[in-house]
């Protein structure tokens, strides 16, 4: 799934331009009341089209697109059309631009990261209002995935692909370090002890890392969460509109001071911003350890030669971890199409979230469940025979703590956040003072929030 996120950057680059295209939009303006008009319902024989834009590619389009033939096949009064966007920034490009017609879809796959856009935007309606309607019971989806798109106890998307950080290690590189490698690294002095444990080198050269983690804006969050600590005030931005970034307190300190202290003493590996650069690292033994998507596990264990260990995130020792904020993306319905066309694609998501279906997504993506049952259907049972570090990930969501900490940042400029935090990583990484580097990035974030909300509120 990871994979998938790469071009933060490019999404950073554009994703202001469309944070102010809402601005006469607030959280409201997503209301199907409100909407003026609504595409006429289209129709292919007997059954109500609802166009489904996705940004799944690969394998993962192939899993999904046997979903959705299943559906249609399933029932006589709806075909869902499954249409592949390109990237999430290429779909959240088009879909800024959509407007009401025929083809406009009644569906919207988005990533975790733009869900204040897509609440501003005033083209969705929130998932609640078909949920009431339907007295459809939420208390079946996972809490954990369910609290990230909840704001103000209402729910805007269905959760659809989502996937936690994981700690992935070469379990040979333990034992040869005389490391024990059922016992993975939980605190952060453990994994510093373990990473200079793991390090090789020959002369000048360093042949094998023992931990490396991409400089991604995801994991930071994901660090500091864990420790409760909150990116942003006004409760993560959920409890009102957020102004001041507060992840350079404590939490975010212990984080840049950690990694800068391994990166001086030389058993922390800088792969840079590329997903596939950092895995396969891992899988050419440069590195022992290193934080990935839970949805890349069984790949990872598929493509190694040694045995590939998964735990949960490391947090400090002073600390108890309360858990992990979900990434990955929703599903979320538009006002742009009629209510009938609106009804299938509510009808659709009850669909996915069925256990069976959920079982099906899991075990062919990676992904985790978004229906808890899924996890007892034979089909999964069968899988975690070949894979029991799946469990793991599961296991780690599930005792996640429910908190504005765990909920994630509801920020709209996200994006640009997240590229302030990775240019902070690598002025640290080349010599610049880990307190100020983190002070930097906060300001960034700041100047990008206030632009932001200045314009939202004309």
């Amino acid at each position: 799934m990871m994979l998938l996120k790469k071009g933060t950057a490019v999404l950073a680059a554009g994703f202001m331009a469309m944070s102010l295209a809402a601005c006469s939009s607030n959280s409201s303006s997503g209301n199907a009341s409100e909407k003026k008009e609504v595409a006429p319902v289209e129709k292919e024989g007997d059954k109500t089209v609802v166009r489904f834009w996705h940004a799944m590619g690969g394998d993962t389009q192939k899993v999904l697109d046997d979903i959705v033939q299943d559906y249609n096949e399933s029932q006589d009064k709806y075909e869902i059309k499954a249409e592949f966007q390109g990237t999430y920034e290429e779909s959240l490009t088009k879909f800024r631009s959509t407007k009401t017609s025929k083809t406009a879809p009644a569906l919207v796959q988005s990533s975790e990261i733009t869900t204040k856009y897509m609440i501003d935007s005033g083209k969705i309606t929130p998932v609640q209002e078909w949920m009431d309607k339907d007295n459809y019971d939420t208390s079946q989806l996972e809490e954990a995935i369910t609290n990230y798109y909840t704001v103000d106890d209402k729910m805007y998307s269905m959760p659809f692909n989502s996937s936690t950080p994981v700690l992935i290690y070469n379990k040979d590189a333990f034992k040869e370090a005389g490391l024990d490698p059922e016992k993975a690294p939980r605190t952060y002095s453990e994994l510093q002890r373990a990473a200079k444990a793991l390090t090789k080198k020959e002369g000048n050269s360093t042949k094998q890392y023992g931990f490396s983690m991409l400089n991604y804006g995801w994991f930071f969050e994901e660090l500091l969460a864990t420790q409760g600590g909150l990116y942003v005030d006004q409760e993560n931005g959920r409890e009102g509109t957020a102004e001041k970034a507060t992840f350079q307190g404590k939490e975010g300190e212990r984080i840049f001071n950690l990694l800068n202290d391994m990166n001086k003493e030389g058993s922390l590996g800088n792969y840079g911003t590329n997903w596939d650069d950092i895995r396969a690292a891992f899988q050419s033994k440069q590195v022992a350890m290193y934080l990935d998507s839970s949805a890349g596990v069984r790949n990872t264990i598929d493509t190694a030669d040694f045995n590939v260990g998964v735990a949960y995130i490391p947090h400090p020792d002073e600390v108890d971890p309360e858990g992990v904020i979900i990434g990955g993306a929703s599903l979320w319905m538009t006002n742009m199409v009629s209510d009938e066309t609106q009804q299938g694609a509510w009808d659709f998501m009850k669909y996915l979230a069925t256990k069976e279906v959920q079982a099906k997504w899991h075990t062919g993506t990676g992904y985790s469940s978004i229906n808890p049952e899924a996890y007892e259907e034979e089909l999964v049972k069968e899988q975690y025979k070949k894979y029991p570090q799946l469990r793991v990930t599961v296991e780690q969501l599930q005792s996640t703590k429910t908190s504005p900490a765990t909920q994630g940042a509801l920020i709209s400029v996200l994006p640009e956040s997240r590229e302030a935090i990775v240019k902070a990583l690598e002025s640290m990484y080349e010599g610049k003072d880990p307190k100020q580097a983190l002070k930097e990035a906060a300001e960034a974030t700041e100047r990008a929030m206030k632009l932001s909300n200045r314009t939202t509120q004309k």
